[in-house]
Protein backbone atom coordinates (compact mmCIF):
# COMPACT_ATOMS: atom_id res chain seq x y z
CA UNK A 1 0.00 0.00 0.00
CA UNK A 2 1.30 3.43 -0.93
CA UNK A 3 1.56 5.90 1.93
CA UNK A 4 0.70 9.44 0.94
CA UNK A 5 3.08 11.94 2.55
CA UNK A 6 1.45 14.41 4.85
CA UNK A 7 1.00 17.86 3.42
CA UNK A 8 2.61 20.86 5.17
CA UNK A 9 1.13 24.29 4.75
CA UNK A 10 3.10 27.22 3.40
CA UNK A 11 4.20 28.25 6.89
CA UNK A 12 6.21 25.05 7.38
CA UNK A 13 3.99 23.80 10.25
CA UNK A 14 2.71 20.27 10.66
CA UNK A 15 -0.97 19.64 9.81
CA UNK A 16 -1.84 19.62 13.54
CA UNK A 17 -0.47 23.14 13.93
CA UNK A 18 2.84 22.17 15.60
CA UNK A 19 5.47 24.63 14.42
CA UNK A 20 8.56 23.10 12.75
CA UNK A 21 10.32 26.24 11.56
CA UNK A 22 12.99 28.13 13.45
CA UNK A 23 11.74 29.90 16.61
CA UNK A 24 11.07 33.62 16.29
CA UNK A 25 13.92 35.88 17.26
CA UNK A 26 13.65 37.20 20.78
CA UNK A 27 12.93 40.89 21.06
CA UNK A 28 15.88 42.91 22.36
CA UNK A 29 15.64 43.72 26.05
CA UNK A 30 14.57 47.24 26.74
CA UNK A 31 17.25 49.32 28.37
CA UNK A 32 16.46 50.75 31.77
CA UNK A 33 16.02 54.44 32.46
CA UNK A 34 19.17 56.52 32.64
CA UNK A 35 20.14 58.60 35.66
CA UNK A 36 18.93 61.71 33.83
CA UNK A 37 15.59 60.00 33.12
CA UNK A 38 15.19 59.13 36.80
CA UNK A 39 15.74 62.80 37.65
CA UNK A 40 12.97 63.86 35.29
CA UNK A 41 14.98 64.18 32.09
CA UNK A 42 15.67 67.54 30.45
CA UNK A 43 12.29 68.81 31.65
CA UNK A 44 13.30 68.10 35.23
CA UNK A 45 16.38 70.25 34.77
CA UNK A 46 14.24 73.07 33.36
CA UNK A 47 11.69 72.79 36.16
CA UNK A 48 14.41 73.02 38.82
CA UNK A 49 16.32 75.81 37.10
CA UNK A 50 13.56 78.15 35.95
CA UNK A 51 12.47 79.37 39.43
CA UNK A 52 16.09 80.28 40.22
CA UNK A 53 16.52 82.19 36.96
CA UNK A 54 13.20 83.98 37.41
CA UNK A 55 14.01 84.99 41.00
CA UNK A 56 17.41 86.46 40.14
CA UNK A 57 16.19 88.16 36.96
CA UNK A 58 13.14 89.66 38.69
CA UNK A 59 15.22 90.83 41.63
CA UNK A 60 17.38 92.84 39.22
CA UNK A 61 14.47 95.02 38.12
CA UNK A 62 11.76 94.68 40.79
CA UNK A 63 11.42 95.20 44.50
CA UNK A 64 11.93 92.19 46.75
CA UNK A 65 8.21 91.70 47.62
CA UNK A 66 7.27 91.78 43.93
CA UNK A 67 10.13 89.39 43.13
CA UNK A 68 8.79 86.96 45.71
CA UNK A 69 5.29 87.21 44.23
CA UNK A 70 6.56 86.60 40.69
CA UNK A 71 8.62 83.60 41.83
CA UNK A 72 5.66 82.02 43.62
CA UNK A 73 3.42 82.59 40.58
CA UNK A 74 5.96 80.88 38.32
CA UNK A 75 6.28 78.04 40.81
CA UNK A 76 2.52 77.52 40.87
CA UNK A 77 2.35 77.55 37.06
CA UNK A 78 5.14 74.98 36.82
CA UNK A 79 3.44 72.77 39.39
CA UNK A 80 0.19 72.78 37.42
CA UNK A 81 2.09 72.07 34.21
CA UNK A 82 3.87 69.13 35.78
CA UNK A 83 0.66 67.68 37.18
CA UNK A 84 -1.08 68.04 33.82
CA UNK A 85 1.92 66.36 32.23
CA UNK A 86 1.37 63.28 34.38
CA UNK A 87 4.15 63.68 36.92
CA UNK A 88 3.71 62.26 40.39
CA UNK A 89 2.09 64.63 42.84
CA UNK A 90 4.99 64.25 45.29
CA UNK A 91 7.54 65.35 42.65
CA UNK A 92 5.49 68.26 41.34
CA UNK A 93 4.41 69.59 44.72
CA UNK A 94 7.86 68.95 46.21
CA UNK A 95 9.37 71.54 43.89
CA UNK A 96 6.77 74.09 44.94
CA UNK A 97 7.38 73.37 48.64
CA UNK A 98 11.11 73.89 48.17
CA UNK A 99 10.49 77.19 46.38
CA UNK A 100 8.06 78.33 49.07
CA UNK A 101 10.63 77.56 51.77
CA UNK A 102 13.32 79.53 49.91
CA UNK A 103 11.19 82.64 49.35
CA UNK A 104 9.89 82.31 52.92
CA UNK A 105 13.43 82.73 54.22
CA UNK A 106 13.90 85.73 51.92
CA UNK A 107 10.68 87.33 53.18
CA UNK A 108 11.80 86.77 56.77
CA UNK A 109 15.35 88.13 56.42
CA UNK A 110 14.74 90.72 53.68
CA UNK A 111 17.87 89.60 51.81
CA UNK A 112 17.71 88.19 48.27
CA UNK A 113 20.82 86.06 48.74
CA UNK A 114 19.00 84.09 51.43
CA UNK A 115 17.01 82.46 48.63
CA UNK A 116 19.95 80.03 48.49
CA UNK A 117 20.68 79.58 52.19
CA UNK A 118 18.66 76.36 52.60
CA UNK A 119 20.57 74.74 49.75
CA UNK A 120 23.89 75.85 51.23
CA UNK A 121 23.22 74.24 54.60
CA UNK A 122 21.68 71.18 52.98
CA UNK A 123 24.93 70.70 51.05
CA UNK A 124 26.92 70.92 54.29
CA UNK A 125 24.62 68.39 55.97
CA UNK A 126 24.95 66.01 53.01
CA UNK A 127 28.73 66.29 53.13
CA UNK A 128 28.88 65.58 56.86
CA UNK A 129 26.52 62.59 56.66
CA UNK A 130 28.21 61.04 53.62
CA UNK A 131 31.75 61.47 54.91
CA UNK A 132 30.77 60.39 58.41
CA UNK A 133 29.24 57.18 57.10
CA UNK A 134 32.50 56.27 55.37
CA UNK A 135 34.54 57.04 58.49
CA UNK A 136 32.14 54.84 60.46
CA UNK A 137 32.77 52.04 57.92
CA UNK A 138 29.13 52.07 56.91
CA UNK A 139 29.14 53.95 53.58
CA UNK A 140 25.73 55.42 52.98
CA UNK A 141 25.17 54.00 49.49
CA UNK A 142 25.82 50.49 50.83
CA UNK A 143 23.29 51.01 53.60
CA UNK A 144 20.75 52.15 51.02
CA UNK A 145 21.50 49.21 48.70
CA UNK A 146 20.97 46.77 51.55
CA UNK A 147 17.67 48.38 52.57
CA UNK A 148 16.42 48.27 48.97
CA UNK A 149 17.24 44.55 48.81
CA UNK A 150 15.58 43.48 52.03
CA UNK A 151 18.16 44.58 54.61
CA UNK A 152 19.43 41.03 55.19
CA UNK A 153 22.75 41.02 53.31
CA UNK A 154 26.10 41.07 55.13
CA UNK A 155 27.53 43.40 52.50
CA UNK A 156 30.05 44.99 54.86
CA UNK A 157 31.85 41.65 55.25
CA UNK A 158 32.81 41.73 51.56
CA UNK A 159 35.81 44.02 51.17
CA UNK A 160 35.26 44.61 47.46
CA UNK A 161 31.62 45.59 47.98
CA UNK A 162 32.46 47.92 50.82
CA UNK A 163 35.24 49.51 48.74
CA UNK A 164 32.80 50.16 45.88
CA UNK A 165 30.42 51.87 48.25
CA UNK A 166 33.25 53.82 49.86
CA UNK A 167 34.03 55.20 46.40
CA UNK A 168 30.39 56.00 45.60
CA UNK A 169 29.73 57.62 48.98
CA UNK A 170 32.97 59.63 48.89
CA UNK A 171 32.01 60.86 45.44
CA UNK A 172 28.68 62.04 46.82
CA UNK A 173 30.49 63.69 49.72
CA UNK A 174 32.77 65.50 47.25
CA UNK A 175 29.76 66.81 45.33
CA UNK A 176 28.11 68.08 48.51
CA UNK A 177 31.38 69.55 49.72
CA UNK A 178 32.04 71.38 46.45
CA UNK A 179 28.56 72.86 46.51
CA UNK A 180 28.95 74.07 50.06
CA UNK A 181 32.40 75.62 49.62
CA UNK A 182 31.53 77.47 46.41
CA UNK A 183 28.09 78.68 47.44
CA UNK A 184 29.15 79.68 50.95
CA UNK A 185 31.99 81.73 49.48
CA UNK A 186 29.58 83.45 47.07
CA UNK A 187 27.08 83.98 49.90
CA UNK A 188 29.69 85.72 52.02
CA UNK A 189 30.63 87.81 48.97
CA UNK A 190 26.96 88.91 48.62
CA UNK A 191 26.83 87.66 45.01
CA UNK A 192 23.22 86.67 44.37
CA UNK A 193 23.84 86.25 40.65
CA UNK A 194 26.90 84.13 41.34
CA UNK A 195 24.85 81.96 43.68
CA UNK A 196 22.31 81.38 40.92
CA UNK A 197 25.01 80.42 38.42
CA UNK A 198 26.64 78.11 40.95
CA UNK A 199 23.32 76.45 41.80
CA UNK A 200 22.71 75.67 38.13
CA UNK A 201 26.27 74.56 37.41
CA UNK A 202 26.71 72.49 40.55
CA UNK A 203 23.16 71.15 40.62
CA UNK A 204 21.90 68.69 38.01
CA UNK A 205 25.25 68.12 36.17
CA UNK A 206 27.12 67.05 39.32
CA UNK A 207 24.10 65.12 40.57
CA UNK A 208 24.09 63.09 37.35
CA UNK A 209 27.80 62.30 37.72
CA UNK A 210 27.32 61.23 41.33
CA UNK A 211 24.29 59.18 40.32
CA UNK A 212 26.32 57.32 37.71
CA UNK A 213 28.90 56.33 40.33
CA UNK A 214 26.16 55.20 42.73
CA UNK A 215 24.49 53.13 39.98
CA UNK A 216 27.88 51.56 39.20
CA UNK A 217 28.31 50.56 42.86
CA UNK A 218 24.74 49.22 43.06
CA UNK A 219 25.12 47.09 39.94
CA UNK A 220 28.47 45.61 40.94
CA UNK A 221 27.10 44.82 44.38
CA UNK A 222 24.00 43.13 42.98
CA UNK A 223 26.09 41.09 40.55
CA UNK A 224 28.43 39.95 43.33
CA UNK A 225 25.95 39.30 46.12
CA UNK A 226 22.77 38.44 44.21
CA UNK A 227 24.26 36.98 41.04
CA UNK A 228 22.37 39.35 38.78
CA UNK A 229 22.55 42.78 37.22
CA UNK A 230 21.14 45.39 39.57
CA UNK A 231 19.71 47.56 36.81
Amino acid sequence: MTVTPQHRDHTGDEPDGTPTGPPPAAAPAASGPTVLDQMGGPRGFVYSSLPVVVFVAANTFLSLPVTIGVSVAVGLALTVLRLVGGERVSSAVGGLVGLAAAVGVVAWTGSAKDFFVIGIWAALAGFVVALGSVLARRPLTGVVWNLVHGGTHDWRADRAVRRWHDIATLWAAAVFGARFVVTEWLYLADSTTGLAVAKLALGTPLTILAGLVVVWAFRRTSTRLLGKDGS
